[in-house]
């Protein structure tokens, strides 16, 4: 962790989530492949929720995103499309996720695509491995920069 960067609870976070830029530097591997990396990024904090970062599109390597069929809603950012992340001896269902217009107040993640790091080997966030938040629906990065508990352990839906 950075010294630059205090120690956040997400039950400190704002519903509905808040967007900033973030200049950390993100590393994402698949394979042993580095599949994304930048240091201009956005990350989206929700309560009760670990960050989710939205990454460039244009961060990741050009043959690892397929899109594929199906959407989601969310209620703040708007419809949802999904991408296989494909490598030569691997592909991740649904691995990542995008929002090809998002509603006003998220714009800015247009052109941005968001990591489930629990899909992938590994993501790390200015040298720090990210542990991914629990359950299949729910994207967040957990650091050491941010506390609990969180969203997404079994029993916690309905929170």
């Amino acid at each position: 962790m950075q010294a630059d960067h205090p120690v956040e609870n997400v039950w400190d976070y704002p519903r509905p989530p808040s967007i900033e830029l973030s200049n950390e530097h993100i590393v994402v591997a698949l394979e042993g492949r580095v599949i994304a990396e930048t240091s201009r990024s956005y990350r989206v904090c929700e309560t009760s929720h670990p960050p989710t970062y939205y990454l460039p599109i244009r961060a990741f390597a050009d043959d690892v995103l397929w899109a594929i069929a199906g959407t989601t809603i969310c209620e703040w950012k708007g419809v949802a499309s999904y991408y296989d992340l494909v490598t030569e001896s691997r592909t991740i269902a649904a691995g990542a996720w995008t929002y090809p217009s998002p509603n006003p107040r998220f714009a800015a993640l247009t052109d941005h695509v968001a990591i489930y790091p629990g899909k992938v080997d590994r993501c790390t966030i200015d040298g720090e491995v990210v542990q991914a938040q629990e359950g299949d629906f729910y994207g967040g990065w957990i650091t050491s920069r941010v506390i609990g508990p969180f969203k997404g352990a079994p029993d916690t839906l309905a929170w």
